[in-house]
């Protein structure tokens, strides 16, 4: 008797739901699972295009970097080139801090070929004009046989003596004195091509 009221009242429930016009619950289409094929393609070639983006800037930040190392070394280099060097008082002899400047230059011509320099004389205001004009002379002729003396070619240097005409420091005091023996250097040519 329990089964013919089970059935009765689940006829009844579908009769009553057929007539209340309620119909089944329609049945959602699936989830789909992934992307499609296209979506795939889209992601890969988005992937390629911000890996190679990546490489670009990695490489342009290198070549960066690299030109900004080769102008510091560039103008370090010009800066030894041009560097100052002294000498003891009516001597035109190479001091032993002349000589280690010079030889910083050595590297820097040796492999600047291209590079010509002007060695320009001084002397401090002791000794008459005359003499201060030959004993700035003799100081930047020394300097040329000390480079020309380690295998370079003397045709890229080129003298010039001022004596005591063109003073570094003024006044009659050792310390003004001692700036005003030297020889200072002049780029005359190739100093655009240093480092390149």
């Amino acid at each position: 008797m329990t089964n013919r009221r089970f059935v009765l009242a689940a006829f009844a429930t579908t009769i009553l739901l057929a007539a209340c016009g309620s119909e089944p619950e329609p049945q959602m289409a699936p989830e789909p699972t992934g992307p499609t094929a296209e979506e795939l393609e889209r992601m890969r070639q988005d992937s390629i295009r911000r890996a190679r983006e990546a490489e670009e800037a990695r490489l342009r930040r290198e070549r960066e970097a690299a030109e900004r190392e080769r102008q510091r070394a560039a103008e370090m280099a010009r800066r030894t080139l041009m560097e100052t060097v002294y000498f003891d008082y009516d001597e035109a002899t190479i001091r032993s801090d002349t000589e280690t400047s010079l030889r910083a230059k050595l590297d820097i011509l040796r492999d600047n070929p291209g590079v010509q320099l002007r060695m320009e004389g001084h002397a401090d205001e002791r000794g008459t004009s005359e003499y201060n004009i030959a004993l700035g002379n003799e100081r930047a002729e020394s300097v040329i046989q000390f480079l020309t003396g380690f295998g370079l070619d003397g045709g890229r240097f080129t003298s010039v003596s001022y004596g005591e005409e063109q003073p570094a420091a003024q006044g009659s005091t050792e310390a003004a004195w001692a700036r005003n023996r030297r020889v200072e250097f002049v780029i005359t040519a190739g100093g655009d091509g240093i480092g390149r």
